[in-house]
């Protein structure tokens, strides 16, 4: 059982929302090209994401180490969600800008847009990012961003490269200076999945009319999907803290990494409905009333964000644990068997996506809460699994 502790919202207001018009005149970052080295960066804390702990030494175990490739952007300002189009690139958004960039497999950057509701501050501003299951039709890209108000996933329509005006899907998620979830997904079954935080008020976790604390299940129109537990509901799984995860397994499994507060991060396997026992639980030791997560973590080895699903094991980034993780997972769905690669070796990990060709594209978080440059300037890595 977790000691209690009551977090105070902190009221920051910056002077304006970060729109369009801003992020244009700010420039299209460098691509370094692939002789690069990595680097030892040093963060200061933002919120769960931690700060850098430094000394660590994650192994692997003597098996084998997943191969960086080649840094293929750097200069990059918090880039948080990435997902892939059918040709092959990526879209990718910058948590303080607002931007949304495309990122092709040589490294070439374009800044196809902007989201001018988003209001960054602490963990919050512009988050996850999907491309419509339907895109080569619809041409419809799927965000998830903290307004002045809420937090909300809009969508927008990508033209060449020019991205649309947002279109709101699903608003009245509740926003905070902390945890404010927004990994967003679409799963195998064509829905879309939605990670949403406790803002810091920890009992919204366990209250099934708030959308914090929350995974949810929309439709792309931003109605609750088919089969939810309640029909008349988004809520897919309730209890917890922070889900900044999400990946599907070959059998069509869905897994979760999850913050913790003090004590244990959390791989969750989520369950129709489960109840995974946020605030009345961290770690393990639920009962028949919760859910135990499939695996923990000391804090200062995860704090995780980014999950993805590559070589026939989940990876899991590290932002205060400043390391990836290659998880197990056994034919009947149980993980187990968590190695660490990289520890330290590029600074805190934000998110670890697949790419179309099977590598991973892993992501860093290396500026402060303020957005201000550290040593090491942020970038996305290529590595083979």
């Amino acid at each position: 059982m977790r000691s209690r502790l009551a977090l105070t919202s902190l009221a920051v207001v910056l002077g304006a929302a970060t729109g369009c018009a801003g992020n244009e005149q700010q420039p299209i970052p460098r691509v370094t090209q692939p002789t690069d080295l990595p680097s030892q960066p040093t963060a200061g804390p933002d919120g769960d994401d931690g700060g850098s702990t430094g000394g660590s030494t994650g192994g692997s175990g003597g098996q084998r180490s997943p191969r960086v490739v080649r840094t293929l952007v750097d200069q990059l300002e918090v880039p948080w969600g990435v997902d892939f189009l059918p040709d092959g690139s990526a879209v990718v958004t910058e948590r303080i800008s607002g931007r949304v960039l495309g990122v092709d497999a040589d490294g070439a950057l374009t800044r196809l847009g902007g989201v001018a509701a988003t209001v960054p501050e602490g963990e919050a501003g512009l988050l996850g990012v999907a491309v419509s299951p339907d895109f080569t039709r619809d041409r419809t890209l799927f965000l998830y961003v903290t307004t002045g108000t809420d937090n909300r996933v809009v969508r927008a329509r990508l033209d060449g490269t020019t991205l649309g005006e947002p279109q709101v899907v699903l608003q009245g998620i509740p926003r905070g200076f902390i945890h404010d979830g927004g990994r967003i997904a679409f799963g195998p079954d064509g829905y879309l999945y939605v990670t949403t935080g406790e803002t810091g008020d920890p009992e919204l976790a366990q209250d099934p009319d708030s959308l914090a604390g929350k995974i949810l299940r929309i439709t792309a129109d931003g109605d609750p999907a088919p089969g939810n537990p309640d029909p008349a509901s988004p809520v897919w799984s309730l209890g917890h803290r922070n889900v900044q995860g999400l990946a599907w397994d070959d059998e069509g499994r869905l897994w979760a990494s999850e913050f913790g507060d003090s004590e244990w991060d959390e791989l969750n396997l989520v369950e129709k409905g489960g109840n995974y026992g946020w605030p009345e639980v961290e770690g393990a030791g639920g009962g028949r009333r919760f859910i135990d997560p499939q695996l923990v973590w000391p804090v200062e080895e995860a704090s995780p964000s980014g999950l993805a699903w590559a070589d026939g094991h989940l990876w899991m980034a590290g932002l205060r644990g400043q390391r990836l993780w290659r998880i197990d997972v056994s034919a009947d769905g149980t993980a187990s068997a968590p190695k660490a690669f990289l520890t330290g070796d590029y600074g805190r990990l934000r998110t670890v996506v697949t790419a179309p060709d099977g590598r991973l594209w892993l992501t860093t978080s290396n500026r402060d809460g303020r957005g201000q440059p550290t040593p090491a300037d942020d970038r996305i890595i290529v590595l083979r699994p």
